[in-house]
């Protein structure tokens, strides 16, 4: 491709851009913008000719930016939040905060700790509103589809900044009605598990390590399932702490298993940490979330 003298990206070019790496699809990138597939796919051609190289390799999953496009969308990102913050400040007073907060977790993290602290955070703030996001993945922060996400890991991302709210401790639980079931008959049990949905998570792997003949009966793709199953007697399964004790329909089998433990942490990105619906948000969630 020949670049033809000094092309000039425009606002537009860049938001195209950035959506099209952000979605990794043409018809994706179009419902963000509110425009047609077609006219994401004329606006970038549009500008690799100006630029005289390829953006994206197509491939049969979609679209894949180049070194060059990934750069090009985070300072896209940059511009974003700037304008974000610019329309915050024209449109609420100084003492008001407005806006949407973008908050992504676990089912079990969000039910349990994350839904608990948010009346408050309304009636301190009754101008923001909330979008809620559940999945086992960091991609949605990552992709900057969300402004905060509360997650289990050992390490964060090191483009993330945030807070270590603590270690959570998990036991083996088995349902009320359950029968006699300890660690010592725990092997001959039926297990709940999210092996194929969480296959390095903690509790899989200390399961594997110390029940290694054991097939779980039921496997479920979030802990939040393993503790609905448990508690309805369908069999034993490893929770967290502030999940499980929180309930009158579970009861732990022995003691908290340290090596499963992993940790709690409260995440953003280092732009837009300083946004005042973000700020608002992330602050009350600090105070607010505490683990068992």
């Amino acid at each position: 491709m020949h670049a033809p003298t000094q092309y000039k990206l425009s606002a537009a070019d860049v938001e195209t851009l950035l959506a099209l790496v952000r979605t990794g699809t043409l018809a994706a990138a179009g419902e963000r913008l509110a425009v047609d597939a077609s006219t994401v796919f004329r606006s970038i051609q549009r500008v690799e000719k100006g630029l005289g190289q390829r953006l994206f390799a197509r491939s049969r999953t979609g679209y894949l930016p180049s070194e060059l496009a990934q750069e090009l969308a985070s300072r896209g990102e940059q511009m974003e939040t700037q304008l974000e913050a610019a329309r915050s400040a024209a449109q609420v007073r100084p003492e008001q905060v407005a806006g949407a907060v973008r908050i992504t977790s676990t089912d079990t993290v969000l039910h349990a700790l994350v839904a608990p602290a948010l009346p408050q955070l309304r009636t301190l703030h009754p101008l923001l509103s909330y979008e809620l996001h559940a999945g086992n993945e960091l991609a949605s922060l990552t992709r900057r589809d969300a402004d905060i996400a509360v997650r289990a890991t050992q390490r964060p991302p090191p483009h993330l900044v945030g807070k270590h709210i603590g270690p959570i401790r998990v036991a083996l639980f088995a349902g009320l009605q359950a029968g006699v079931v300890d660690l010592d008959t725990a092997g001959q049990a039926s297990w709940i598990a999210p092996d194929d949905a969480l296959p390095e998570h903690p509790s899989v792997l200390w399961r594997k390590k110390h029940f290694p003949k054991v097939a779980p009966a039921y496997r479920v793709n979030s802990i939040l399932t393993v503790a609905e199953l448990v508690a309805q007697g369908l069999g034993i399964g490893v929770l967290p702490l502030f999940l499980a004790q929180r309930r009158n329909d579970l009861r732990q089998l022995g003691d908290v298993l340290d090596e499963a433990q992993t940790e709690l942490w409260l995440l953003t990105h280092t732009e837009s940490r300083h946004l005042r619906r973000v700020h608002a948000v992330y602050s009350h969630l600090a105070q607010s979330l505490v683990l068992l």
